[in-house]
């Protein structure tokens, strides 16, 4: 028994290593590994996804799966992110960059990611590239993807496998309630709670800006005298647009450079259903049945018609 744990763990650390390494080209900060060292499950009781707690900007998202589904069925759900794939996003060296796209589904218990010799060749073609792996050892009901590149991963396609409640009591042949998740760009909170550069930066005091200058690393410093005369100097990430010059008064909090966010996350949730192959063959057996019933009764209908017609004639 503990050797099988310590080989699942070893197996979960390693998919996080290859996805880690298989998309070393992304901005780390929106790995969804973050989520995974910091919560144990990402859907708090609320309802609410771990993944909005550093991506603060709402933007819509759609789900699609079957209604319902038989045991040990694949089945694909697919998230939908759309967004403007004009649009850039600002990088954690200041550059600007194109959107990168995640997603999770939280699947019923018993609903696992299909094994890659279940998984058709379509959608294999589809998934080129794409690592889906499980939240963790302990929920791999909860299907985790990215980051990776927005612009050809708008649809974001998970392939599940159904469970057979035959061979699994915990499972039954019941309505389940799915989520899913689905994020496009950089987060403006780190996990440490630091802001990223994906934010619109407010004057740490009231007053007139004596200085505008730029650092060595790109970035700007801003200097405020306060009518007290105290004098503040705060940094400003590169890469982001100034609203402010010198000479200008700010208020406090006052934002002095635009906001750079053009992504966001966004939730839904949906039902499916885990069909009894017995009650769809006792549903056919009953909707035959009544077809037949009234395939006779019309018979009889036209026999009863003949035998007046000829009563009629005699």
């Amino acid at each position: 028994m503990a050797t099988n744990k310590f080989f699942k763990s070893l197996l979960f650390t390693l998919t996080i290593a290859i996805s880690l390494f298989g998309f070393c080209l992304e901005n780390a900060s929106a790995y969804p590994v973050f989520a995974q060292q910091g919560y144990s499950n990402p859907r708090a009781a609320n309802g609410k996804l771990a993944c909005a707690n550093c991506h603060l900007n709402q933007k819509a998202i759609e789900i699609e799966a079957p209604q319902a589904v038989l045991p040990n069925s694949v089945f694909e759900v697919e998230v939908k992110v759309p967004y403007d794939t004009s649009l850039k996003q600002i990088g954690a060296n200041g550059q600007a960059a194109d959107l990168n796209v995640g997603g999770i589904v939280i699947l019923p218990k018993g609903f696992k990611l299909a094994a890659k010799n279940q998984i058709s060749a379509e959608v294999k073609a589809k998934n080129k590239g794409v690592f889906i792996s499980p939240y963790s050892t302990e929920f791999d009901n909860i299907l985790v993807v990215g980051p990776i590149a927005g612009k050809t991963h708008q649809e974001l396609i998970f392939p599940v496998v159904a469970p057979d409640p035959e061979t699994n009591s915990d499972v039954k042949y019941l309505t389940y309630p799915m989520y899913a998740g689905g994020n496009r760009g950089r987060g403006q909170v780190y996990p440490t709670g630091e802001k990223s550069n994906i934010n619109a930066f407010g004057a740490q005091q009231a007053g007139q800006i004596a200085e505008v200058s730029t650092t060595e690393k790109g970035e700007t410093n801003i200097t405020i005298i306060s009518s007290a005369g105290t004098k503040t100097s705060q940094i400003v990430p590169a890469g982001l647009k100034l609203i402010v010059k010198e000479g200008d008064v700010v208020k406090a909090d006052q934002a002095l450079n635009i906001d750079p966010n053009v992504g966001g996350f966004g939730q839904e949730e949906t039902e499916i259903v885990l069909q009894n192959p017995g009650r769809i063959i006792g549903y056919l057996a009953f909707c035959f049945s009544v077809l037949l019933t009234q395939v006779f009764l019309i018979l009889k209908k036209k026999q009863f018609e003949k035998v007046q017609a000829a009563e009629l004639n005699f």
